[in-house]
């Protein structure tokens, strides 16, 4: 399932395991796996090229690794040029750091009434080539991300579960309505691009 790890992404998640297993609350722990994920993409070459392959349909998420225990996962997402993920939530935390490209990212917060949902947008900014965020705790967490350069996006992503596996909940961004999805892991010998 996982592709061959470069030795630096091979020492990142071994400290990602050991920041995970000290734990300390998601602040905490997204806080060291954001200073860690930085000295990462410092690192050339550190993502195996079919984790960066975007494909015409839909962005795509690869599973770089997923611990055994399914306590976190490092994902690589791209986004092919034109490509925007529906208004989602994660259900853990989540660190960003971009490899490739420019990641757009939209906030909202989930209104409740007494006569249904409403969602009202927070923020709006642009994650470059270098950067990394924490793009989510448990308790702050909808969003929807898109590229936003005239190149492919590609993102590693560090997640405190197997995001490929976690049911969450994508939202209408008319009436703020949810429902629940697993957003499910691209294989790595998927065709290629127009493929059979």
């Amino acid at each position: 399932m996982h592709p061959t790890l470069h030795p630096d992404m091979e020492r990142f998640v071994d400290d990602v395991a050991a920041i995970v297993r000290r734990g300390g609350g998601e602040e905490v722990v997204t806080a060291r796996v954001a200073e860690r994920l930085e000295t990462l993409l410092g690192s050339a070459g550190v993502l195996d090229p079919r984790c960066t392959t975007p494909h015409v349909d839909n962005y795509v998420l690869y599973p770089v690794w997923v611990a055994p225990d399914g306590g976190f996962s490092v994902a690589a997402a791209v986004w092919n040029v034109g490509q925007v993920t529906p208004i989602h939530d994660h259900g853990t935390w989540g660190v960003i750091g971009i490899y490739r490209g420019v990641e757009h990212e939209v906030r909202y917060e989930l209104q409740r009434g007494p006569t249904g949902h409403a969602l009202r947008q927070l923020s709006e900014r642009d994650i470059r080539a270098g950067h990394v965020i924490v793009c989510c705790t448990s308790d702050h967490d909808i969003h929807r991300v898109s590229w936003g350069s005239p190149v492919p996006c590609v993102g590693i992503h560090v997640y405190g579960a197997d995001i490929g596996t976690l049911p969450r909940h994508v939202y209408d961004p008319a009436t703020g309505q949810m429902r629940t999805f697993v957003s499910a892991w691209t294989p790595l010998d998927a065709p290629p691009p127009g493929g059979e």
